[in-house]
């Protein structure tokens, strides 16, 4: 069988036959768009706030600094392109195809999370008085004491949707997926002590961290909101992650199951001797370990039982 050479599966090549092999995970991508939809369109469940609670909601009502809109492009387009750039590097389509797949499923899994726990609790936000009573004139039913409000529906509805935090939790989902991303990418614990590695991981992270910190600038969240949010999001990002790859800290963190597997199985059809593109495998002379070296790329345990490899 031919050596393997980087670039030899591409989106032209192979694309099409990787996106059916996960053609059902596509489907249900595509029910968790649906899904989303309806929980943003019914309506949330309508908490008691009694007169003696406005205290604690009685802030302005501010236009957000990060609007709607921008929260997909933070958490999706922004990881998309770093992903895209890798791709046009390394020519791979399963590190495409399953980082694509992995952020998709990290912000929806999240995003239905959030909007389901939004509709369930029915926290008011900070400002809610003023979406209740937009005139400031309070009105209380006359028994339970509970608010009778007289603001538009819409404004109301968004009111009631405060716990957790849907900027923070889609921020974190999308940003922490791309932090576990590039820690594969750039080998940040690879034992050789280059903190500045972690300074670009980091970097995604506290973009995230700003989003969340600005909904409670603008009165749109209480902190426990926000910090509901972006705990919610590293999680559902960090068992998405896993699912497509290896953690950061393994040898083979750089790439994709998918692509290591595919590998082995081309390794079974290869001449006894015949050396795989990723593996150089040489004794180090000063301490007498096996030591895994790649042309390109490094290496891992999971080569190891690969038929036709060469040690010497």
């Amino acid at each position: 069988m031919p050596e393997i050479q980087l670039g030899a599966h591409t989106v032209r090549s192979h694309g099409v036959k990787v996106a059916r092999t996960h053609m059902h995970d596509w489907i249900i991508l595509l029910l968790l768009v649906v899904i989303e939809g309806i929980l943003n369109v019914i309506e949330p469940f309508h908490r008691f706030v009694g007169e003696d609670m406005m205290t604690d909601l009685r802030y302005p009502l501010k236009d957000n600094t990060v609007p709607f809109w921008a929260v997909p492009v933070i958490a999706i387009i922004i990881p998309f392109c770093v992903i895209l750039v890798y791709y046009f590097i390394r020519r791979d389509v399963y590190d495409l195809h399953h980082a694509i797949l992995g952020l998709l499923f990290s912000v929806l899994i999240t995003g239905v999370i959030t909007d389901a726990i939004k509709d369930a609790v029915g926290r008011p936000r900070p400002d809610f008085f003023w979406r209740c009573f937009p005139d400031g004139i309070g009105k209380f039913h006359n028994v339970t004491q509970n608010v009778i409000c007289t603001g538009s529906k819409s404004v109301i509805k968004e009111g009631h949707k405060s716990f957790p935090s849907g900027h923070t939790s889609w921020s974190f989902a999308g940003l922490g997926f791309l932090a576990l991303y590039l820690s594969g990418k750039i080998r940040v614990f690879d034992r050789r002590g280059h903190v500045a590695k972690l300074c670009i991981v980091f970097l995604p992270l506290l973009i995230a961290a700003l989003v969340g910190i600005s909904r409670v600038d603008d009165y749109w969240h209480h902190w426990q909101d926000v910090f509901a949010g972006g705990l919610l999001g590293l999680t559902v990002s960090s068992f998405c992650y896993l699912q497509f790859f290896p953690p950061p800290y393994h040898v083979d963190g750089w790439g994709p199951h998918a692509y290591f597997q595919m590998l082995a199985e081309s390794q079974n059809g290869r001449p006894n001797g015949q050396q795989s593109e990723l593996e150089d495998v040489y004794v180090d002379s000063q301490n007498g370990r096996e030591l895994s070296r790649a042309n390109t790329n490094d290496s891992g345990p999971i080569l190891d039982g690969m038929d036709g490899v060469r040690r010497y």
